[in-house]
């Protein structure tokens, strides 16, 4: 493998500013972030995100090969959960390993923005589309949990069963993949003129607020830290190895499609990545049961620094190896 390229992830502002906020935690340092300011940071970058990604749909057209690509977010989004169910069966209750298939199913935007940032450092191009996929990629997961937990649990006699209509609201209105939908959108509609108007606040200002909500995601996974090694041996082994498992079954996937060496990357860290705020909202409403120390620990402590830090450079040099470039 090109260390270089992992070094040259690792050196990358926001990764060390998510680095610094571990740091402060660990040392404890009395460095904290007021509550609405990560949420407003976290609003900046989807909006950010969506609009350029609807721009860039605008610009290209949409075609065939890009209705391909989101048919197979959807599909993914879909089977990931379901075979990381029955591996987690193995240790674990069905309500535990439902909740934690649904987040591995699901995506971290965060992490989609990191390796967008990661592949413009580089030169590398990527289409907008790719946003698309990732608000696609979002919610069928908590679905395909839902529906594990129904078919698989036994419930007492008497208890309350789930209500289809919040799951389903909670699924496609969240806030992140309601908002992410509309700037996706307000970007297709008003294409160059719009993006010359808003491309000040969404691309000037977007490596800066990465940074700043990196440092404080360093603060809370580290927070999590001590949650993880709780949960044992089988969870963390798990929280490594499906990424990758993940990854490079979306590498081969992207290679059979005929992505470009962008798209291909973001494709396989969307499969990689695990959601640590959209799903454990509609799982603590839908499957209380579960334990959500467990499945917010495993996205944040170690899915998502693993994949900042190793998982993208990673993924990109094997992709560099399989299409020879």
């Amino acid at each position: 493998m090109d260390t270089s390229l992992l070094l040259f992830n690792i050196l990358n502002p926001p990764v060390l500013f998510f680095f610094s906020g571990v740091l402060a935690k660990l040392v404890k340092s009395d460095l904290e972030i007021p509550a609405p300011l990560p949420k407003l940071f976290s609003l900046y970058l989807l909006m950010a995100i969506g609009f350029k990604g609807g721009y860039e749909i605008a610009e290209s057209g949409f075609t065939n090969e890009i209705a391909l690509t989101l048919a197979t977010s959807v599909a993914m989004a879909c089977l990931i959960p379901i075979y990381s169910f029955f591996i987690l069966r193995l240790r674990l209750d069905v309500y535990n390993a439902a909740a934690i298939a649904a987040a591995y199913g699901s995506i971290s935007a965060v992490t989609f923005v990191t390796a967008g940032s990661f592949l413009n450092k580089l030169g590398i191009d990527f289409g907008g589309h790719m946003v698309a996929a990732l608000a696609l990629m979002e919610s069928p997961a908590i679905i395909v949990g839902l529906l594990l937990v129904r078919m698989h649990a036994t419930k007492p006699q008497g208890s309350e069963s789930m209500s289809w209509k919040e799951l389903l609201r909670e699924a496609f209105l969240n806030g992140s993949v309601f908002l992410l939908m509309c700037s996706l959108v307000v970007g297709l509609l008003t294409g160059e003129a719009g993006w010359s108007k808003m491309k000040p606040f969404v691309e000037d200002l977007f490596y800066g607020a990465l940074a700043f909500f990196l440092l404080d995601m360093g603060l809370v996974s580290a927070k999590r830290l001590s949650d993880l090694r709780k949960a044992g041996s089988f969870v963390i082994a798990f929280s490594v190895f499906m990424p990758v498992f993940n990854a490079v079954l979306g590498i081969l996937i992207a290679r059979f499609l005929g992505m470009t060496l962008g798209n291909a990357l973001l494709f396989s860290v969307l499969c990689a990545s695990a959601s640590y705020i959209a799903v454990p909202a509609a799982m603590r409403m839908s499957v209380p049961e579960a334990n959500p120390s467990i499945y917010i620990s495993m996205a944040l402590a170690l899915t998502f620094p693993f994949n900042i830090v190793v998982g993208i450079p990673v993924y990109l040099e094997i992709i560099k190896q399989i299409w020879g470039v």
